[in-house]
C-alpha cells in the first residue's frame, strides 16, 4: 500500500465511471419481429370509435357499409 493521498474525484471522473456503469447495464432491445407478409384484400378485425353522425351516414347506404367506410379510409391514406 501507498502512503499516497487519494485524489479527489472530478466530476469528469464521476461521469465517466457513471457512463462505464450504465453501458455495462443495460442492453439492446431486439428488434420486434418483422410483420409477415399477407395477401393484398385480406382484412384484420379491429375495434374503431366513430362518430355516430358518421356512422348513421354510411349505414344510410344499406349492406356494405363497413366495405365503404374502409374504401372511404383507403382514400384518406392515399392508397
Amino acid at each position: 500500500m501507498s502512503d499516497q493521498p487519494r485524489r479527489p474525484r472530478t466530476l469528469n471522473d464521476a461521469r465517466t465511471e457513471a457512463e462505464a456503469a450504465f453501458k455495462k447495464m443495460t442492453r439492446k432491445e431486439p428488434e420486434a419481429a418483422p410483420k409477415a407478409n399477407v395477401a393484398p384484400g385480406v382484412k384484420e378485425q379491429v375495434s374503431l370509435r366513430i362518430d355516430q353522425g358518421v356512422l348513421e351516414f354510411f349505414r344510410a347506404g344499406g349492406p356494405g357499409w363497413q366495405d365503404r367506410i374502409n374504401e372511404a379510409l383507403r382514400k384518406a391514406a392515399g392508397k
